[in-house]
C-alpha cells in the first residue's frame, strides 16, 4: 500500500495535474482566438465591454438569479460551487504540499470552517444528485455524464472527510486516502474534457455572446425578412 500511495501522489499527480494545466489552458487558447478572430471579422467592434464585464462578475455569485425557476435548487448550486472552489484551494493539508513542493503558500482556512464547507458540499452535492433523480424535468434532462460527473466531483470531498476524521470512516485509513487522492486526480482528468471546464471557459460566455451575434446594421431585418419574408410583400398580397 505504501508503494502504491507513493506512485499515485507522486508521478501519477504529476501527470494528471499536467494534463490538467495544459487542457484548461488549450480551452483558453481557442476560445481567445475565436473572439479575436470574431472581433477582426465584424464591422461592428464596439463592445460594451464594460458591461460584459459586469455581467461575468455578476456570475461569480449570481444570488439574483436564484429567484428564477427553482430557488431551492439554485441555491444549492451555487453554494456547492462555492465550496468545491474554496475547499481544495484553501484547505490547510492542501497549503502545505504546495508550500512542500513549489514554496507557494497563502492563508489557510481553520479546521472548523474547512469540516464545515467540506460537509456543506457534501450536502448540497447530494442534494443535486438527488433532485435531478426526483424532479421530474431535471430527470428528463438529466444523462448519465451529468450523474457521473456529480459523484466524480463529489467522492473527493467525501473520502477527504474521512481521511482526515479516521474515527469515523469506514475504510482503513491509507485505503480511504488512496481513494482521495485517485478520485482527485480523476477529477484533474474530467476538467478539461467534459463540461467541467466551464470552471474558465465561462469567463469568455458573456463575451463570446456579444461579439459571435454582433452583425452590421440592418442585418437584423435582412435575416427576419428572409425568414418570414417581406413585410411589404406580405401587405401587398
Amino acid at each position: 500500500m505504501t508503494e502504491t500511495l507513493d506512485f499515485v501522489r507522486g508521478p501519477l499527480f504529476l501527470m494528471t495535474f499536467g494534463f490538467l494545466v495544459l487542457g484548461l489552458a488549450r480551452h483558453v487558447f481557442l476560445r481567445t482566438f475565436a473572439v479575436v478572430r470574431a472581433l477582426r471579422r465584424t464591422p461592428c467592434r464596439d463592445v460594451p465591454w464594460g458591461r460584459v464585464a459586469r455581467k461575468t462578475a455578476g456570475w461569480f455569485l449570481p444570488v439574483r438569479h436564484v429567484l428564477r425557476g427553482a430557488p431551492l435548487m439554485s441555491m444549492a448550486s451555487i453554494v456547492f460551487h462555492v465550496t468545491i472552489l474554496v475547499v481544495p484551494v484553501f484547505l490547510a493539508q492542501h497549503v502545505f504540499l504546495w508550500h512542500r513542493g513549489l514554496g507557494l503558500s497563502w492563508p489557510a482556512l481553520a479546521a472548523g470552517a474547512a469540516d464545515f464547507l467540506t460537509l456543506t458540499a457534501l450536502g448540497t452535492g447530494v442534494f443535486l444528485f438527488l433532485f435531478r433523480m426526483v424532479d421530474r424535468t431535471a430527470r428528463h434532462m438529466s444523462r448519465f455524464s451529468d450523474y457521473f460527473l456529480l459523484a466524480a466531483v463529489i467522492l473527493p470531498f467525501a473520502s477527504g472527510y474521512f481521511a482526515l476524521h479516521p474515527e469515523g470512516s469506514p475504510l482503513p485509513y491509507e485505503t480511504m486516502l488512496l481513494i482521495h487522492v485517485l478520485s482527485g486526480e480523476l477529477t484533474f482528468l474530467l476538467l478539461p474534457t467534459t463540461k467541467l471546464a466551464h470552471v474558465v471557459l465561462f469567463l469568455f460566455d458573456r463575451a463570446s455572446t456579444d461579439i459571435f451575434w454582433r452583425f452590421v446594421p440592418g442585418a437584423g431585418d435582412r435575416v427576419a425578412e428572409a425568414l418570414r419574408g417581406s413585410p411589404k410583400g406580405a401587405e401587398a398580397s
